[in-house]
């Protein structure tokens, strides 16, 4: 029988300064496969290469990863400023036409880190360049060495750093059976104003949107603000979003096929 195939968003890179590229996480793959229960398939962030409607043709979800770049500030009518630099406006554009139409079509759509900020520009909603600039706001980044050197060890970067309050009754409430979780912290951008159709769902302990899912969609539409794909074979609270997501995923599957 075939698997569900869940679409995962590429974000430009450029190898040796020449070479443009589409590149996807490891992780975001090994978490649709190994725990959603899907076919991971790469798409490009690109509109000149991605042909939407065949993509949500052949696809049975999407995935919006993180990534390094913000969400370009003209998307949510405010100035760009080079210090918060790169920008993937290809991405932006392919992304946040995608989060619309997949919610118009049924399509599960699961956001991580970039991706929930893209769902919420997507429906109207704006972000802030360093959430950590705003009064009362903790350090959202990953962890740093004294001398300011990424910390070399992937545990200590993705540990758990803070928790998030959950909505009592929400959707994700009652996708992890309780009001309180843990997560990691890896992102400088966060949402300052949530757009029309997004509830939020989960809040940091110092006020910041974590959790978020898409009013009135008729199938999984929801996103965290942290990384979600790191570790959810081992996870309880990771592998239970993504073994929802894999539910909508073969409840659309068997729909259609």
């Amino acid at each position: 029988m075939r698997k569900p195939v869940v679409g995962v968003i590429g974000n430009a890179y450029r190898i040796e300064n020449r070479f443009a590229v589409q590149m996807v996480g490891e992780r975001n793959l090994r978490a649709v496969a190994e725990v959603a229960g899907a076919l991971p398939l790469m798409f490009a962030g690109e509109p000149e290469i991605t042909d939407l409607g065949a993509l949500l043709d052949a696809v049975d979800g999407i995935v919006l990863t993180g990534a390094r770049a913000n969400v370009h500030p003209t998307r949510f009518n405010t100035e760009p400023d080079p210090k918060h630099e790169p920008y993937d406006i290809h991405r932006d554009e392919v992304a946040l036409r995608l989060a619309e139409a997949c919610v118009a079509r049924g399509v599960p759509l699961f956001g991580i880190c970039r991706g929930l900020q893209e769902m919420n520009v997507a429906f109207g909603g704006s972000l802030h360049p360093e959430i950590r600039e705003l009064p009362g706001r903790m350090n959202h980044r990953m962890p740093r060495l004294e001398n300011g050197e990424i910390h070399p060890d992937p545990e200590v970067i993705f540990a758990d750093r803070h928790d998030v309050a959950l909505i009592p009754g929400g959707a994700f409430a009652t996708i992890l059976g309780c009001d309180k979780i843990r997560v990691n912290s890896l992102h400088g951008q966060g949402i300052l104003e949530p757009g029309g159709r997004v509830v939020v769902e989960g809040v940091a302990e110092d006020g910041t949107i974590e959790a978020i899912r898409i009013a009135d969609a008729s199938t999984f539409a929801l996103g965290v603000q942290w990384h979600a794909e790191y570790d959810p074979q081992l996870n309880p609270i990771n592998r239970a979003l993504f073994e929802a997501f894999g539910a909508a995923l073969a409840a659309r599957h068997g729909r259609v096929a």
